[in-house]
């Protein structure tokens, strides 16, 4: 398995939920840390490690130019780039019958143009690790649709699986490596009205967190391109 030491990684989405516990279980482990956040005063820096090994910076997957300004940031500021956590997702209600068309766009640009735009600025730092490592924060929504109310996410939750994909054999030659995690129901903001019913659960943060790790630990004989993690409720999610 890969040292964390010295490992630079960038996070999107670092300042709640999922993102917020990646960056905790990251920085405990050892690896120096990007943080990106479309407000990075939201950033509680105190709790990812030491302060020379939290970098912040503005990110908002919406526009284009972040993606290759953060990128930039990250290489100005540690010299090299070893891996990248796409977490940052938003969810609407849009079906097969009802919902806004612009609340679709949002989640197109967020849950797939934006993580292919942070891949492409990132992928050139990734091929001079030798040990570069990608990984996307998917969905079981990018597997299947439970109900025909949750089209619209789980579509583009399906594209950020194919995105996985084509980097991981885009890189391969070069090193490296792109796998992604696909969680069931996770106690965030984004889930909080969601009632588990009794003999049900969701899963915490910090599972999911411990699994990118995992993920990124891992050396480059192994290809593990997909991790799924189910909840023992099942919600299109």
């Amino acid at each position: 398995m890969l040292k964390p030491d010295g490992r630079v990684i960038m996070i999107s989405g670092a300042n709640r939920g999922i993102g917020r516990a990646i960056a905790i279980e990251l920085g405990r482990l050892g690896y120096r840390l990007s943080l990106g956040a479309r407000d990075p005063d939201t950033l509680d820096n105190d709790a990812f490690g030491e302060e020379e090994d939290v970098f912040t910076h503005a990110y908002d997957a919406t526009r284009v130019e972040d993606a290759q300004n953060w990128v930039q940031a990250t290489l100005d500021h540690y010299g090299q780039l070893d891996g990248v956590v796409m977490n940052a997702g938003v969810l609407y209600p849009v079906g097969l019958m009802e919902g806004a068309e612009e609340a679709l766009d949002v989640m197109w640009n967020v849950n797939f143009k934006g993580p292919l735009r942070l891949a492409r600025a990132a992928m050139p730092a990734l091929k001079a690790s030798g040990q570069g490592r990608v990984v996307n924060v998917v969905s079981l929504a990018g597997k299947r649709v439970l109900r025909p109310e949750s089209l619209g996410y789980s579509a583009s939750k399906f594209a950020a699986l194919a995105l996985t994909h084509a980097i991981r054999q885009q890189g391969w030659d070069d090193g490296i490596r792109a796998c992604a995690v696909c969680p069931g129901l996770v106690t965030t903001d984004m889930t909080s009205g969601v009632d588990a019913p009794a003999g049900q659960f969701k899963i915490t943060a910090g599972t999911i967190a411990a699994t990118v790790a995992y993920a990124l630990a891992l050396p480059n004989e192994a290809s593990v391109a997909e991790i799924l993690v189910n909840s023992r409720l099942e919600l299109p999610m």
